[in-house]
């Protein structure tokens, strides 16, 4: 981990990773800017703090691999790419338009620094149990890390893949869960409550933390693997958040899953993201 003094440019990534995501939906008609804001924060840790991985030589065999299960949040991992120095900022202007090369969920084809396509809810998890165990038996010492949706924590894929990662001890991998407590069509609790969330985890034979998922100072400590407990085992960090993160009148809103920003929508939450800092 970084020195404590590395949050305030943490902290100023993920503002930038909102700006660039909310040109990227409005400009495109595209759907889930709540999504994306939720995670910005965590995105911002993962790529500035805690992943082992070189923008400039993204196939590096020892990097660390990251898994977007919540492949519905594109724009923002492409952002974030983007901002980190995979590929030029200027490529941002290709997310989900014609012809363009950065499609709606994640996919990675052609694009550096993704391992996998995903966006069919439920499956990440699994991939990245297949990436932490063909570690392991690789003898590679490379940690993967994967971003789930609370949604997706409905489908019975995802605890498959939970209890899979707990009977074979995959310590090298740590999920975290953007817990915004509101899915597609309604509220997690009133869709599929999850509660008690933390102690069905642990439940799994995962070791849990909670954590507020806009506190980069708390995401710095409690996603690193260095600090966690001895303990063998996957990890899993519930990540407490606020859907739409950043602009008060998408902020906890279900029409902001699918509602796209434009005109005076956009026009206003352009100047809260750039009174942010």
């Amino acid at each position: 981990m970084n020195p404590p003094e590395n949050s305030a440019s943490i902290e100023k990534r993920s503002r930038e990773i909102r700006r660039a995501a909310l040109d990227m939906i409005s400009a495109s008609g595209a759907s889930h800017i709540g999504s994306v804001f939720s995670t910005a924060e965590i995105l911002a840790t993962l790529y500035d703090d805690i992943l082992n991985v070189r923008p400039a030589e993204p196939d590096w065999p020892d990097r660390d691999r990251f898994v977007m299960s919540k492949g519905h949040a594109a724009a923002g991992l492409y952002a974030t790419l983007s901002l980190s120095g995979f590929f030029p900022q200027q490529r941002l202007k290709e997310f989900y338009v014609d012809g363009g090369s950065l499609p709606g969920h994640v996919t990675h084809h052609g694009i550096p620094g993704i391992e996998v396509s995903t966006g069919s809810l439920g499956h990440g998890l699994a991939l990245a149990v297949g990436l932490a165990a063909g570690a392991r038996r690789s003898g590679a010492k490379w940690h993967v890390y994967v971003l789930l949706s609370d949604g997706e924590c409905d489908e019975g894929s995802t605890w498959e893949a939970a209890l899979l990662a707990s009977a074979w001890t995959l310590s090298g991998l740590t999920a975290i869960v953007d817990y915004n407590k509101i899915q597609s069509l309604g509220r997690v609790d009133e869709v599929v409550p999850l509660e008690p969330f933390a102690d069905k985890w642990r439940s799994f034979g995962w070791q849990v933390d909670e954590v507020d998922g806009h506190s980069v100072d708390s995401l710095r400590h409690r996603i690193d693997p260095t600090l966690w407990p001895s303990a063998g085992g996957p990890r899993c960090v519930i990540a407490h958040t606020i859907k739409g993160k950043g602009v008060s009148f998408m902020e906890n809103d279900l029409l902001w899953h699918y509602r796209c920003p434009v005109g005076e929508e956009y026009e206003r939450a352009v100047i809260e993201l750039e009174g942010e800092g």
